[in-house]
Formats: structure tokens, sequence, C-alpha cells
């Protein structure tokens, strides 16, 4: 599968039940207003899955297009896309993560992984982590550390900060991210922050139902 989801996996049908029981936040809440009327439209366009849905919305001349569509505007289909587009999350840096030396991420630098991407290829199976361990001197431990912050790097919305928290947490894999309580992990999340003072506001139990959902979505392909 890789780092992504298969987007060409994703009918707009499929999509259309994940956002109808899906948690939003409060600002794309209006991705669930007239949802059969709106992405049947884009079916009778004769678009068959999230990845073309993407490609044509990110055409300006069908944006426009659809924008005079009575059910449709350009606020909502500016929000559909950026929803979208969280799908697919920006590859977190290696050398952003907390607490990961300077000398592991120059060593991972010299044969070109610098994110969480570049270095998913290289970390799947146990195999792949032991010789990524004698290629670059990092101990297999370590390697194991950044494989597990790079499998939660894949959820989205999950950025340095929070995947060092879950992985703090005991939630460092995305197979048990997606078997979280979400209540309870909410507790644990705030308490830690309050501790740390990672993040300025509280963290809401909304935005963690939103977490655990997605982490249902993310491929458990990483080997441990």
């Amino acid at each position: 599968m890789g780092y992504y989801i298969d987007l060409e996996s994703i009918t707009i049908d499929q999509y259309k039940e994940k956002l109808d029981s899906g948690y939003l936040p409060p600002s794309r809440m209006i991705l669930k207003e007239k949802l059969d009327e709106r992405l049947d439209h884009f079916k009778n366009m004769g678009l068959t899955n999230v990845k073309e849905l993407i490609q044509t919305l990110k055409k300006k001349e069908k944006l426009e297009e659809f924008s005079k569509v009575d059910c449709l505007s350009v606020d909502y289909l500016k929000i559909l896309l950026r929803e979208l587009n969280s799908i697919l999350p920006k590859p977190n840096k290696i050398n952003e993560f907390p607490d990961i030396s300077e000398e592991t991420v120059s060593k991972l630098e010299e044969i070109g992984i610098k994110n969480t991407q570049k270095l998913y290829d290289r970390i799947i199976t146990k195999i792949n982590r032991k010789e990524l361990s004698e290629e670059t001197g990092i101990s297999e431990e370590e390697i194991l550390e950044l494989t597990k912050l790079t499998d939660l790097s894949r959820i989205k919305w999950v950025g340095v900060n929070f995947a060092r928290m879950l992985y703090d947490l005991g939630f460092d894999t995305v197979e048990k991210a997606s078997e979280a309580d979400p209540v309870n992990l909410h507790k644990r999340i705030n308490k830690i922050n309050k501790e740390k003072g990672i993040y300025k506001g509280h963290i809401g139990l909304n935005d963690i139902r939103i977490f655990v959902n997605a982490a249902n979505e993310v491929p458990q392909e990483v080997e441990y």
C-alpha cells in the first residue's frame, strides 16, 4: 500500500459514508449538509473515486463550473478540497521530532532520508530496520522508535509533537491508536500536555475522536 492511503480505492459512495458517520471540526460541518445531493452530482459527472475528485477540484475551470450548480458553492468546494487533501498528511521532518539526536538526524540525512515518507520504505519489516541500522550505525532500538513515530505520522493531523505524546503514552503504532478509547486517551493527552506545556490550549474530546477515526483508516503495514 505504501505511506499513503490509496485514494483510487475509495469510491465516492464510500467517501460519502465516511463524511456522514465521521467526526468533523466545526469549521467543516458544512460537508455533512446536502451530502447525497452534492456527492451524487460528482458521480453523475463521471467521477468514481476520491483521487479523481481531488484532481478535478484542483482545476480552476472545474471549480468555477461546479460553483454554478445550485447545491454547490465556492466556499463549500474549497472546504471539501481541504478535507480531501487532509487524507494525505504532509510528512513530518525527522529533525523536528523531540528527543531525536542531531547525530541520528545527520546519519539519516547522509543517505537522503529527511522525512517520515522517505524513511517509511526502509522500516516496514524487521529485516528492513536491521539493514538500516547496519548501514547508518544507528541502534536498532532507536530505529524502532523512529519507525513508530513514522507510523503515527501517517495519521492525518499528527504532527511531530502529537506523535511524540502518543509514543510516550504507549499509543505508539497505528494499530494501538486505532484501538484507543477516545475518552481515556483524551484525559491522558491533556494530562501530559498540562505537565509539559506542549500546546497552549486544551485538546477537545471531539479532536481525539477525529484522530481515532482517522487512525482506523490507515493501513496497518508495519511489522513489529
